[in-house]
């Protein structure tokens, strides 16, 4: 069943920006998610990161500090309604693991590093629902490592990309010292075009009717335009006052002399090299007007849990996708999971798992084979480096890795190596659902149309499970020889696996006879 959210229950979401981290706290109202608070510290994250993409004690220091005062506001609300994610500078960073673990002490919930793609997916999420539209259009949104780029229509993106182009990351390359003058301007706008030139032949080739920009950049560039009465009567940004923009900055020649009413001193110094981008992306894609929405990337978190809430799951969407991407067997892959879950469900108490663990269980079976569409040698290889490297709506890069590594170890040998990398992955559930994906597949190595089995799955304690089930097909007994292999194998992980008859086991014989012939 959805954990539906109700009306006035309240949510929230934690931006883990390049610049800026944005804690949003809305509830939710017939159906929409209405923002009751926010904060936005800049932390500037991707100033820290070094010439070798290491991240400073001092920036992760700054994040830590802005997040533990992010919690303080966050009493009211339950974790399992916040969602936080983290962009483009904990992607880069080599040392990402680091701040992460000592972050996921202070939230009440593990972060999510989300991939650039998602990233933009979920921009402009945000923005739809923020500013409704039917036109076909395109969303800009200059973070301060990364840039995304996201034509749409209605709620769903059409084209989403993210290029590595930022107001921070490029204040470091080209105005470091604080001077703006015209070589670094012209040195950053040539960046920034080679950037934009990498997509600008298919986006214009798919076209749009409007263009919508987000983020703090664009924000303060129409504030400014505004000021200056250099926007147009609908008040949207024009390529002509960004050009104008352009001038006045070169004109001031230092941050520090930067004059524009209501921006503030943090933004002061990376709104160079934010115009830049900006300029040079207008420039490229013969962009004429942007209107700004307020709706970013904690908006669209927020619609995106809610859709998870409302069993409108995008990671649902997601898999049936990547089913049809490589040509998957529907049958067996719905034989798998329907098993899957018999067990699932049979242990789930006693192994404390999950409705999280069950999602990602039924997940990992539709897909298990998906490595098939490569090679049938070693295919649990393929199909994990397929799920750890695609751009998969909806999935978390550690939501990526843990159903790559339930997928690896699916079938052949279980080493002790690829035990500490599951636990390591996801710990002791991930370990339990790798052996129930295991028991599932086993079950039906036969791909049989006609399978059916009494089947009963108990746990004595964590490392002692005893499967007893009723086979009689004709291959039977090559199943029950498969199953106590299979329980050899469990030896080394530590876990140990006794194979019954449901003829000679009194208590199995209570149980339903449960079909798993897939409909």
């Amino acid at each position: 069943m959805p954990d539906l959210l109700a009306d006035n229950e309240l949510m929230a979401a934690i931006d883990i920006g390049s610049n800026s981290f944005h804690l949003a706290i809305a509830r939710l109202d017939h159906r929409e998610v209405r923002k009751l608070a926010s904060m936005s510290e800049k932390v500037q994250l991707a100033a820290g990161l070094d010439d070798n993409n290491y991240l400073s004690e001092e920036a992760q220091q700054r994040g830590l500090d802005c997040l533990a005062r992010f919690v303080g506001r966050l009493d009211a609300v339950s974790p399992q309604r916040l969602r936080i994610v983290a962009t483009n500078a904990l992607r880069q960073a080599k040392n990402a693991d680091e701040f992460i673990a000592r972050a996921n002490q202070i939230l009440p919930k593990p972060l999510e590093v989300i991939a650039g793609r998602e990233e933009a997916r979920l921009i402009y999420l945000g923005v739809s629902h923020t500013n409704a539209s039917t036109d076909k259009r395109l969303v800009i949104d200059i973070g301060g490592g990364s840039t995304e780029f996201i034509i749409g229509k209605g709620f769903d993106p059409i084209l989403t990309e993210s290029l590595q182009m930022g107001c921070v990351a490029f204040t470091k390359a080209f105005f470091a010292d604080g001077h703006i003058t015209d070589k670094g301007f012209d040195k950053a706008m040539a960046a920034a075009r080679k950037e934009v030139l990498s997509i600008s032949r298919l986006y214009q080739k798919t076209g749009w009717d409007s263009v919508t920009g987000s983020s703090g950049t664009i924000k303060a560039v129409n504030q400014i335009l505004l000021q200056l009465g250099l926007a147009d009567e609908q008040e949207r940004i024009t390529l002509h006052g960004v050009k104008e923009l352009h001038r006045l900055l070169i004109k001031a020649k230092h941050v520090n002399d930067i004059d524009f009413a209501d921006i503030k001193d943090t933004r002061k110094a990376v709104l160079p090299a934010g115009v830049a981008v900006l300029l040079a992306a207008m420039s490229v894609l013969g962009i004429e007007t942007i209107r700004y929405s307020d709706g970013a990337l904690r908006e669209g978190v927020m619609y995106d849990m809610l859709g998870r809430f409302a069993s409108e799951d995008v990671r649902d969407r997601s898999v049936q996708a990547l089913i049809v991407r490589y040509s998957v067997d529907k049958k067996q892959a719905k034989r798998v999971v329907k098993t899957a879950q018999l067990l699932f469900d049979q242990v789930k108490n006693r192994l404390g798992l999950d409705d999280e663990d069950a999602d990602l269980l039924r997940r990992a079976a539709y897909l298990h084979e998906i490595g098939l569409a490569i090679s049938h040698s070693s295919y649990h290889r393929h199909s994990a480096y397929l799920l750890q490297n695609s751009d998969i709506d909806g999935f978390s890069q550690v939501d990526k890795t843990r159903m790559a590594q339930l997928v690896l170890h699916h079938r052949r040998k279980l080493k002790i190596e690829g035990y500490d990398e599951v636990k390591m992955v996801g710990g002791d559930s991930l370990v339990y659902l790798t052996l129930l994906l295991r028991l599932a597949v086993i079950l039906h190595h036969n791909r049989s149309k006609q399978d059916d089995f009494d089947l009963r799955l108990s746990v004595q304690d964590e490392t002692h499970w005893t499967l007893a089930l009723h086979d009689d097909s004709d291959s039977g007994g090559v199943l029950m020889s498969d199953l106590h292999d299979e329980a050899e194998a469990w030896q080394k992980w530590h876990m140990h696996l006794a194979i019954e008859s449901l003829s000679t086991s009194p208590a199995a014989t209570e149980q339903p006879r449960v079909s798993t012939e897939a409909k």
